[in-house]
């Protein structure tokens, strides 16, 4: 909430009003906020786990949900909203939310999607989803970025040219969101399927965590982290491919960026110690059985 305060600032280059001024360096909060959720919302969920279709509960918990996600939407990071929104909904439903409210969620999109296009996004964050479905509407305006991206991504061909390469393309945020776009430059079609290859192999070696994991809370907390992974993976290779809109979202490991990058390495810690205390002497705040 400091973002709402004379210490937030917004980045050159930013829709929103996401990072904090600490003098000394700036921080992104709602990174933080990522791991906050996963560990708070797990544990609500593991303390109703007998009762979890009860009316109150599910109401409590979209509560829970909506608090941090409200948070964001009001700094204007649509892209973090989507990271909230996932890990909100895959955690629910992998703690066994039932069909019902899964049923009455989809029903319900449907006026939420008409409102939320009609009376909440901005004309920008429209037209930068129109351009996908209409590619070569704005060629030097919002797709600009991504046309770039694409071509430095093609230029590598099969092998890249190297880190020395050549015929450099100079797309902006290439070190932070469109860092897979140099990753095909630099290492070609085969590093950037290395690279696919190596992120698809740590969600699921997190959804194998999650299934061994022998209380609710570790196993939440394991389907948290692959919610804000994959959603990550996603989102940012797809804005490269132009198969998704812009919005700001770094690519795990890879991109720059202080705040985002450490909270990554925490969350693949959360799964490590969930995966080291499955044994029962080691559980943690509370005995399940």
């Amino acid at each position: 909430m400091l973002t709402f305060t004379p210490l937030g600032i917004q980045r050159s280059g930013a829709d929103d009003r996401a990072w904090l001024n600490l003098g000394f360096t700036t921080i992104q909060p709602s990174e933080i906020l990522k791991l906050a959720f996963i560990l708070t919302f797990a544990y609500h969920i593991a303390k109703v786990q007998d009762k979890l279709n009860h009316p109150l509960n599910v109401l409590l918990l979209c509560i829970h949900g909506a608090v941090p996600l409200g948070l964001v939407a009001i700094q204007g990071d649509y892209g973090t909203v989507i990271v909230f929104l996932m890990m909100f909904l895959v955690m629910l439903f992998s703690a066994g939310i039932s069909i019902k409210y899964i049923i009455a969620a989809l029903i319900a999109a449907v006026p939420g999607v008409y409102i939320l296009w009609n009376y909440v996004l901005q004309s920008v964050h429209k037209k930068r989803i129109l351009v996908l479905l209409h590619p070569g509407t704005d060629p030097m305006g919002l797709e600009y970025q991504q046309d770039l991206g694409l071509m430095s991504l093609g230029s590598g061909k099969l092998f890249g040219k190297g880190l020395s390469g050549k015929d450099y393309v100079d797309v902006p945020e290439i070190y932070n969101d469109f860092i897979f776009s140099y990753i095909g430059h630099v290492f070609g079609f085969i590093g950037a399927v290395a690279v696919v290859v190596i992120l698809a192999y740590i969600c699921l070696k997190i959804l194998i965590d999650s299934r061994s994991a022998k209380d609710p809370l570790g196993k939440t907390i394991c389907m948290g982290v692959f919610a804000l992974l994959f959603t990550h993976c996603f989102m940012n290779i797809g804005m490269v491919l132009k198969v998704m809109p812009v919005i700001g979202i770094p690519l795990p490991f890879f991109s720059a960026g202080g705040t985002a990058l450490l909270s990554m390495y925490v969350a693949i810690g959360f799964v490590m110690s969930c995966y080291c205390h499955n044994d029962k002497k080691y559980r943690m705040f509370y005995d399940y059985e």
